[in-house]
């Protein structure tokens, strides 16, 4: 995969108004699917199966806790990403 191909993967994934209100949402930190449907008002199924393309996309990170799975961003480098596009939204 060259480097063009990998971006257009990464922000294709971002693209999605679900997935970027969970990515966004876990910018104040790690939240546990439900938690996630609440604040971003979509199905646990939908923030479920975005999570799961979030994950493979290395943006963000899991933990088992008993029976729940707690999500966060993966690194600093996707809290940056997010961040400078939010201020470059701000900007324009």
């Amino acid at each position: 995969m060259t480097d063009a191909e990998g971006l257009a993967a990464i922000f294709s994934c971002m693209a999605d108004p679900t997935r970027l209100r969970a990515l966004l949402t876990l910018l104040d930190g790690e939240r546990c699917v439900c938690d996630l449907s609440d604040e971003t008002g979509a199905s646990v199924s939908s923030v479920s199966h975005g999570l799961r393309l979030l994950r493979a996309r290395g943006l963000v990170s899991r933990r088992r806790e008993g029976r729940h799975m707690y999500y966060r961003l993966a690194d600093h480098h996707v809290e940056e990403l997010l961040r400078t596009a939010i201020e470059h939204l701000e900007h324009i």
